[in-house]
């Protein structure tokens, strides 16, 4: 076991030292949120596509039975957090800075906790593939707030030749300590979660990296790796926001920069946050998929601390936990740099969720007014992928997205760094969350009307085929007709007819009537009599 104090760090561009305000939730161990009234599952808890419902309503389930399938590659199921009864399919509010509903399972708990049967994952009777499949169903993503599909980055990183594989345990944000605690009290769950990554993508090396302002659990995770055997490296790192962001921990760990046209793999390099690991293992060894996390209460509330919480939980019954002081006026979901007021206590925690934050005027000062940009640059200086948020904010604000794009926005990670720093007080995330919201939503439609018009000249390229082909069997025909006589010509009337019937169908293919089911034949309609009309009166 290598403790990492001798590793060389390195540092990234840019940067800020918010105060960590991490005391509050740190005085107690973590407790388990008792079974709330109601469960609401989004079927939309990852990167990628929804997952498709596979339970009806009125169906009894158990607890971690699938609700919802993944829907290709990059997406991850969805499962019960107990036993009960699915009372509704349905839209409801969800975790998100828009506030729109999104497709959701209602699950009334019986209070049993039944669960499905359940097995051990034997990692070597498995292919990777098979592996990967099964982390997929298993509805295990990234809980360091990206919720990309585990899966998927272990698919994408077996590749190419990996060297290090990094797990995130840096929690850089203000106020939050789920990780905190995870590594001190479940720190060899960890660790053998690690391993599960480290068996399927042979690095050369783990590299576990570690805050400076969390000394208790970057001990406990040394013991862990030396009870256990495993050459991993425990590496404390200097406390500075946003470390714990993928690419600035493996600039800090490895020296490696990702540039925005590659992804870490490419470097030989791969990150998870410590959550995903020990999910991982959950999954693994106890044949659990992943149905609760820990989440951090903290802020304005009379209980501050870190609890287990089932996926679903409504944030009403939630945030009762902490006891909430009367003057506590909303809450955010996430940290106070990267995360966004939740707009109905109705709405569930989801596998995003690692920290909920009860805010006050005292506690959040309402910001100044907000005045025009002065370009002075403090948000370039501060920024950790060397952007320029102040041309970012230009363009944005005047909705000119191409040159947004232009000028790399799709790397911005809505940090927070720049806004911090605003002397002018421009609430600058908000600005690039709406341009990346319509930047993604215009590359959609684009990508919808692309393949529409793909389709479009396949059918009519297909149709150019068919009516040269038919073109040709009639010339034959006519050529065989004239040195045949008779019954050549037979044979070229039959094939003028088949090719004028052909040339019809293909007209009735390309321009279908507007309702099919009613169309009436208009052959037909020529022959039925109008009951209008009177005997005689046409000759009248």
């Amino acid at each position: 076991m290598q403790s990492g104090l001798s590793r060389k760090l390195f540092r990234f561009k840019g940067g800020v030292e918010p105060d960590t305000h991490k005391a509050e939730s740190a005085e107690a161990p973590i407790r388990k949120a008792p079974l709330p009234s109601r469960l609401i599952l989004p079927l939309h808890q990852s990167v990628g596509a929804r997952a498709t419902p596979c339970v009806r309503v009125g169906e009894t389930l158990r607890k971690g039975q699938r609700i919802g399938n993944a829907d290709g590659w990059i997406s991850a199921a969805v499962h019960a957090p107990t036993s009960g009864k699915v009372l509704a399919i349905e839209d409801r509010p969800a975790a998100h800075p828009s506030g729109l509903p999104t497709l959701s399972v209602v699950i009334e708990p019986d209070g049993l906790d039944t669960w499905i049967e359940r097995a051990p994952l034997d990692l070597t009777a498995r292919s990777p593939d098979e592996v990967c499949g099964a982390l997929r169903d298993a509805g295990i993503v990234g809980l360091g707030g990206a919720v990309f599909p585990t899966h998927a980055k272990l698919s994408a990183a077996k590749s190419t030749a990996i060297d290090e594989v990094v797990i995130n345990g840096a929690e850089c944000e203000p106020f939050m300590t789920c990780d905190d605690f995870l590594m001190r009290e479940r720190a060899e769950d960890v660790v053998r979660g690690a391993s599960i990554f480290r068996d399927l993508l042979e690095p050369k090396r783990v590299l576990i990296g570690i805050e400076d302002n969390k000394p208790e659990a970057a001990r406990a995770m040394r013991r862990a790796v030396e009870a256990l055997g495993f050459d991993f490296e425990v590496v404390v790192v200097p406390t500075r926001y946003p470390t714990g962001a993928a690419k600035q921990l493996i600039r800090v760990l490895t020296g490696k920069e990702i540039p925005s046209t590659r992804r870490s793999p490419e470097m030989g390099v791969q990150c998870f946050n410590v959550g995903t690991a020990y999910s991982a293992w959950r999954f693994v060894a106890f044949g659990e998929p992943l149905i609760s996390r820990i989440v951090t209460l903290t802020g304005n509330v009379e209980s501050a601390g870190n609890w287990e919480t089932l996926i679903g939980t409504p944030f009403e019954e939630f945030v009762a936990l902490g006891r909430p002081k009367p003057d506590t006026e909303r809450f955010l979901m996430g940290g106070p740099m990267m995360g966004f007021e939740i707009p109905d206590l109705s709405a569930p925690v989801v596998k995003a969720c690692n920290c909920v934050i009860a805010a006050s005027l005292s506690l959040f000062p309402p910001p100044p007014p907000e005045m025009p940009c002065i370009r002075c640059g403090a948000c370039a200086e501060v920024c950790p992928h060397e952007l320029q948020p102040f041309e970012l904010y230009r363009f944005s604000r005047a909705q000119k997205f191409d040159k947004a794009v232009e000028l790399s926005i799709d790397e911005c990670i809505k940090c927070g760094c720049c806004a911090y720093v605003c002397p002018s007080r421009i609430p600058l995330v908000q600005y690039f969350r709406f341009a990346k919201s319509e930047i993604d939503a215009r590359r959609k439609e684009k990508a919808k009307a692309d393949a529409t018009r793909a389709r479009v000249e396949q059918r009519k390229a297909r149709e150019e085929r068919l009516k040269a082909e038919k073109a040709e069997r009639l010339a034959a025909a006519v050529k065989t007709s004239g040195a045949g006589g008779g019954d050549g010509a037979d044979a070229a009337k039959k094939a003028l007819i088949a090719a004028a019937a052909e040339r019809a169908r293909l007209q009735r293919e390309a321009h279908p009537p507007k309702n099919p089911e009613t169309a009436v034949d208009a052959e037909a309609a020529e022959k039925t009599p109008d009951p209008a009309v009177k005997p005689g009166d046409a000759a009248r």
